[in-house]
């Protein structure tokens, strides 16, 4: 990798302190300062030409520990560390694939710039059509961090002068220009000639220019590049090729206008009925699919050649030149319409000279054509004038490989696999089946004699069955040695997926499957509803929804066929509960060995519980901490679990016991901490052997496509292929391009193994309560435990001193500092101490919040403390990048107006940060979706109160209320009272907190105690 580089300075606008600027959140470096602000830094940096950039950014996803030579002059040991690039370093290598992209596809043309004092030879991007539609969208998404060297600028300013740049070392590093153009001109050759040279070596000045040659050949570089923007008007000229409606007949061009933002004439749009087209429905399974069968009703789409498809169903968005010849208008079109298409046309000789027939009439409407043209017109013409901006509009078969693959499976005798087990049996990834490979157009199976004849016709065009069919030698001999060599025999089940998952190859991809039992049901992308239903654990406590029953048979029927799967509902469908109920149906029919759980620190109390509530038989072993067991004590604890919950922190450094063990499944909560797949905890997880893998993840995706690969190579490792081909195959193209058969091909890959269920789903609302209410738990830090202590030890003793009014204060003073120290250090403390890492609920919560905003939904966050909302609101708004407004009682009314009447209207997902006693009542909140009481007041009835503020008339949405617990803590022995008499909770525990003031001193003891599953 060519990581040349030279250590300078730079000057950048960075948010920090008096002192310095703040870490990178990504960098998980913690920072006390309390009011940052935006200002300039002088910080190191290391200075890339554009070469070296591609070759960097190109290499992210190989990356694991540092590459030697790119901190410079760093001195040793830097190639033993472990990093991931951030942010800003992902987004640039997404533009550098942008750039390839616009070289690859010679969306480039060359030109010359004034640099620095002297002219220099540079390629420019040529940014049209779809290539320009893009931009918008690349300049958004860029982090703020990328414009803030020097001066804050717009996004798009700072895009295209990154674009460019990398365009020109891109365009320099793909021409070898020594081997062609041979020695370097000399200072005294003509600039054309020292300007062409230059286009190809590092070196672009050009000194010493005389003025008259700079003029010559500016103007005449500047209008060229000017002539190939002329298609970024309202109105676009649009080709449209007709096939013959039988054997015999010819084929059109025809010639017309639509509306520059037409979908349907727009680059990279543009098939006839593509609405139609059967293989092409959005998630779509490949064993299910007819074939990719042509468009219904023959060979010219909807109109029969008429040139009248969909467009004419309500106001006309394309108009072809006979029918605007004819007299027909739409509001879209110019003045002087026949122009407009008569100069388009001229200009699309220029790139597909074959064109020039047409210009021969006064009025060009159209051109019939032989069956080679058609071809030289599919093949050449049609994607030179889309790159450049052109509506074209093609059958629905074109661009669509013509033969494809026909894989058929059938279960060998003995082997299980018939699907009457409904996913319990035996059939798993090491199975044998029977395959054949057939080479097909459509559903016609296409045999070795009718090959022989494909392959020795003169035109690649034929008509096969009624199917119009593209063709190439190469392709032909590839099918015929297809069938030679690979037409039948015996494979595994994992070699059958993963050839259906890569989807055969370039020149043969993989167009349809025929396979039954077991691996029939998990190919056809429907299992949940194929699969025989697995029924809610008799050991299980509660009941589960039709929805997440059909998760349960989905995860069973995995784990049968000894693959893994992601979990990937959204937040608050019950990934939790499906998974304890996986487990305990797996214990009704056997005695598997145990579940590994990893999750991150905060979630391990959580889990605790849930399983406590929901599978009170099933065995849990928390392994985390100082005091976890080892060596053979904790294979004896291991052996006489069910589940085994962990941290990834540990499971990173007890990754060689763990995976020393037995283990049934690993599964990884949260996996988005393993989005990163050279990181060391995801290759940790990773290595830890087990029969099956389960990713459980609201956000399978979050920034990038790789983060989609490195969960599903922990899940089926190999299954989806090296990462570099992933990202050639899928990444590049849709992150780029948008390509719409890339995006199709990854859902076909990935379908059979992910499961997702959104709460925007009709038939998942359905089934959830208008108001579902959870708690979270969470655990304490240690730092959190040392003070509780310290407090419970301090108070205990005043208390059991002191008697009437003065205990009744020392009790309630102990409550708020414990209740302080459950919240964060920070808040008892008062000393204005940095807030990261050190508290249980924070990390929690900055855990749900970023899952919310994600989700695009906005939240209300109570805190009955006015001095922990202060503390929250700057830190969780730089944390999220999002807006954290902050109710309390010392706003004006019109300023608690202003803030009720933002988080109401603004569109952008969002916090609001609100006292209980300011804001409990009287407030309508209904944007939210989402309620988090971060601290109980333990009331229940104040707590509803502030519920409601979200969870009221006008709400037309499901809201979900999570209510925060410190396990093992006062915060969970008062939840237990509170639950034993809720229903005299009105009565019994009051208005306030007053109550428990008249506890014994030893049922304060035992209110207040510590107990062991409190630290995590």
């Amino acid at each position: 990798m060519n990581t040349t580089a030279v250590e300078a300075e730079l000057v950048v606008l960075l948010p920090g302190s008096a002192s310095g600027p703040l870490p990178s959140p990504e960098s998980g470096l913690a920072s006390r300062a309390r009011n940052p602000r935006i200002s300039a830094w002088r910080v190191p940096a290391l200075l890339f030409r554009p070469a070296g950039a591609l070759d960097l950014l190109g290499s992210l996803s190989d990356l694991g520990p540092v590459p030697a030579g790119l901190t410079a002059g760093s001195g040793g040991g830097a190639e033993d560390l472990a990093w991931e690039p951030a942010l800003s370093l992902r987004y640039l290598a997404v533009v550098a694939e942008h750039a390839r992209g616009l070289v690859r596809r010679g969306r480039i043309l060359p030109q010359l710039a004034f640099e620095g004092g002297v002219h220099a030879a540079r390629w420019r991007p040529v940014l049209t059509g779809a290539d320009l539609a893009a931009l918008p969208g690349l300049a958004g998404a860029m982090p703020p961090v990328c414009r803030a060297a020097v001066r804050e600028r717009p996004a798009g300013e700072v895009l295209g002068e990154v674009l460019e740049a990398l365009v020109d070392g891109a365009a320099r590093l793909s021409l070898p220009g020594r081997l062609i153009l041979g020695n370097r001109p000399g200072p005294k050759a003509a600039l054309p000639d020292r300007w062409l040279y230059a286009l190809t070596g590092e070196d672009a000045s050009l000194p010493g220019a005389r003025q008259d040659e700079v003029t010559e050949l500016g103007e005449a570089l500047t209008g060229w590049l000017t002539s190939a923007h002329e298609l970024d008007g309202p109105v676009r000229v649009c080709f449209r090729l007709i096939e013959p409606a039988g054997d015999d007949g010819s084929w059109r061009v025809e010639f017309g206008l639509a509306p520059a933002d037409d979908l349907d004439t727009a680059p990279g749009g543009g098939r006839e009925s593509l609405a139609e087209h059967p293989g092409d429905r959005e998630g779509e399974s490949l064993a299910e699919r007819p074939g990719d069968r042509e468009s219904e009703g023959g060979g010219s789409g909807e109109d029969g050649g008429t040139g009248r498809g969909r467009a004419d169903r309500g106001p006309a968005r394309y108009l072809s030149a006979e029918r605007i010849r004819a007299g027909e208008r739409a509001p879209w079109l110019p003045e002087r319409p026949e122009e407009l298409i008569r100069a388009g046309l001229g200009r699309a000789v220029r790139l597909h000279p074959d064109l020039h027939v047409a210009l021969r009439a006064p009025e060009p409407v159209a051109l019939t054509v032989e069956t080679a043209w058609a071809f030289s017109f599919l093949r050449n013409g049609a994607p030179m004038l889309r790159a450049a901006g052109y509506g074209v509009r093609l059958p629905a078969w074109a661009g669509r490989q013509g033969l494809g693959l026909k894989l058929t499976t059938r279960t060998l005798a003995g082997d299980g696999g018939d699907g009457s087990d409904g996913g319990g049996g035996g059939f798993g990834l090491g199975g044998r089946v029977s395959v054949r490979l057939d080479v097909a157009v459509g559903d016609h199976t296409i045999s070795a004699e009718e090959l022989a004849g494909l392959a020795g016709l003169r035109i690649p065009l034929v008509r096969v069955k009624d199917r119009w069919v593209e063709l190439d030698d190469q392709q032909v001999k590839a099918a015929l040695k297809v069938i030679e060599q690979r037409g039948g025999g015996e494979r595994t089940v994992s070699e059958v997926i993963r050839e259906v998952v890569e989807g055969g190859d370039e020149r043969l991809p993989l167009i349809a499957v025929d396979a039954d039992g077991l691996l029939g049901d998990l190919l056809s992308g429907e299992a949940d509803r194929r699969l025989t239903p697995v029924a809610t654990p008799r050991a299980l406590r509660g009941s589960l929804r039709p929805y997440q029953e059909r998760g349960l048979s989905w995860l069973s029927f995995l784990s049968g066929l000894g693959l893994g799967g992601i979990l990937a509902d959204d937040m608050g469908l019950g990934k939790t509960i499906s998974t304890l109920s996986l487990l305990l149906a797996e214990r009704e029919t056997g005695t598997p060995a145990p579940t590994l759980l990893v999750c991150p620190m905060s979630l391990i109390g959580n889990w605790q519980k849930e399983a406590s509530r929901f599978a009170p038989s099933l065995r849990v072993h928390v392994h985390h901490g100082g005091a976890r067991r080892r060596d053979e004590e904790l294979a004896a604890a291991v052996r006489e679990a069910d589940l085994v919950v962990t941290t990834y922190g540990t499971a990173l450094r007890d990754l060689g016991a763990l995976a020393g063990l037995e283990w049934e499944r690993v599964v990884c909560d949260e996996a988005q901490a393993i989005k990163n797949s050279s990181a060391q905890q995801s290759r940790a997880v990773r290595s830890i052997p087990a029969r099956t893998r389960l990713a459980l993840t609201g956000t399978p995706v979050e920034n990038h496509l790789a983060e989609l690969w490195s969960i599903m190579e922990f899940c089926n490792p190999g299954l989806l292929g090296p990462a570099r081909r992933f990202r050639t195959r899928y990444q590049e193209p849709i992150e780029t391009r948008r390509d719409p058969d890339a995006t199709a091909a990854l859902k076909r890959a990935t379908g059979p193994f992910v499961l997702r269920r959104l709460k925007t789903d009709r038939s998942i609302i359905s089934d959830l309560p208008d108001k579902q209410e959870m708690k979270v738990w969470c655990t304490l830090t240690p730092e959190q435990a040392e003070l509780y202590r310290a407090v419970t030890g301090e108070m205990l003793g005043k208390i059991d001193a002191s008697t009437g009014i003065e205990r009744r204060g020392n009790v309630l003073a102990t409550m708020t500092k414990l209740k302080q120290v459950c919240n964060h250090p920070a808040q008892l403390l008062k000393d204005g101490s940095r807030l990261a890492g050190r508290s249980g609920k924070l990390a929690r919560l900055e855990e749900l919040a970023e899952e919310i905003v994600e989700e695009g939904d906005k939240a209300l966050v109570f805190t009955q403390y006015a001095a922990f909302g202060a503390l929250l609101q700057p830190y969780l708004a730089a944390h999220l990048d999002r807006p954290v407004l902050w109710l309390h009682g010392g706003l004006s009314k019109g300023r608690r107006d202003a803030l009720v009447e933002r988080f109401q209207n603004d569109d952008e997902p969002m916090l609001f940060l609100l006292s209980l006693k300011a804001a409990g009542t009287g407030l309508n909140l209904t944007a939210a979706t989402h309620v988090v009481h971060v601290d109980r007041w333990w009331n229940p009835a104040v707590e509803d109160q502030a519920t409601d503020r979200a969870f009221r008339i006008g709400q037309t949405r499901n809201v979900q209320v999570r209510k925060f617990i410190c396990l093992d803590t006062l915060e969970e022995r008062i939840d237990e009272m509170i639950e034993r008499k809720k229903a005299l909770a009105q009565s019994v525990v009051g208005t306030g907190e007053d109550w428990i003031t008249d506890l014994s001193t030893d049922q304060l003891r035992e209110l207040f105690r510590l107990g062991p599953e409190a630290v995590s």
